[in-house]
């Protein structure tokens, strides 16, 4: 992978200055205690971030190394080249709050096409969201006056931090195949990946010696740990290429209000989420309540089923 040579050709000491930069580590919470663990990693799942290591032009190494762990299970050789499509992030409407969708788009040798989501959000529409931007990637390859038959085969891998496809495992990949027989594809020119981090960090046995993929969620999880990421950017050339580019892109103050800004819109949405939850489990907990007064059961009987206080329940009865 010439791309690959060509990068440390130009930075031989990229690693090392990263790691002697005392700004960054400050920045990125390198201190160790002991010199034996960093205290704290970004997130490489914030949208913004992921856009910023994977989606620009310079990014070959990694993304190269991403797909290939990505597609390899599916039988094709390995990409060895591709040509980043970039899509520059508007900030001003990022920071203005405003939704602005960064995907990591991509052209690999052939032809073929590929797209990169991250949703952290269940919209409960992944599957026709997923369905329509892959189409769209599709037709618009057909330019005036082409044949049908020059469309190239179109690839959308979708990364989500929620349990998309429940009955699934952590990889699933979809084609157009014939009911009855699994095995007869339509076209090889539809694909469709989903990856569940949540089923990720499930799964019990994880293979990082022989399956490349579990190495590069180990690096995207932000929940792992951070002796098994030091471990996995040990094993693997593109993922610390990735993690030294994550550094760098940190260390500029407008991304990382970018980042930060980002990062407080997912941790007030999932506190609204949490909320809403409790809400509602409140209003059936009082439902059942009185429901079970109304039959005659005691008032400490119905604060054992609810959980509910008892000064609620005594409320309840009270008419209060």
């Amino acid at each position: 992978m010439y791309e690959i040579r060509i990068a440390f050709h130009f930075f031989p000491n990229f690693p090392q200055t990263l790691k002697q930069n005392p700004v960054l580590r400050h920045i990125q919470g390198m201190e160790t205690q002991n010199n034996t663990r960093p205290l704290r990693r970004f997130n490489p799942l914030n949208d913004f971030l992921f856009y910023k290591v994977m989606g620009e032009k310079g990014n070959e190494p990694q993304l190269v190394g991403f797909l290939n762990a990505v597609l390899e299970p599916s039988g094709r050789k390995p990409i060895e080249t591709l040509e980043i499509v970039e899509k520059k992030p508007f900030i001003g409407e990022l920071l203005g709050g405003k939704s602005c969708t960064l995907d990591v788009r991509a052209v690999l040798e052939g032809g073929t096409r590929v797209n990169i989501e991250v949703q952290l959000q269940d919209k409960r529409n992944m599957d026709r969201r997923s369905l329509y931007y892959w189409s769209r990637l599709y037709a618009d390859a057909l330019k005036a006056g082409q044949d049908y038959r020059e469309l190239p085969d179109t690839i959308a891998i979708n990364i989500v931090d929620y349990d998309f496809l429940p009955k699934a495992g952590v990889h699933s990949r979809f084609r157009l195949r014939e009911d009855t027989d699994p095995s007869l594809v339509l076209i090889g020119a539809m694909e469709i990946h989903f990856i569940n981090m949540i089923k990720w960090r499930e799964q019990a046995g994880k293979d990082l010696a022989s399956n490349p993929l579990h190495r590069w969620l180990v690096w995207l999880d932000p929940q792992s740990p951070p002796e098994l990421v030091e471990e996995v950017k040990g094993m693997d050339g593109a993922i610390a290429f990735a993690n030294e580019k994550q550094e760098w892109v940190m260390l500029d103050a407008e991304a990382r209000e970018v980042y930060e800004m980002l990062q407080k819109a997912e941790r007030d949405r999932r506190s609204e989420i949490d909320c809403a939850t409790e809400k509602g489990e409140e209003r059936k907990a009082l439902k059942i309540a009185r429901n079970a007064l109304a039959e005659g059961a005691s008032t400490e009987f119905v604060q054992r089923i609810t959980g509910l206080d008892m000064e609620t329940v005594a409320g309840l009865r009270n008419g209060v």
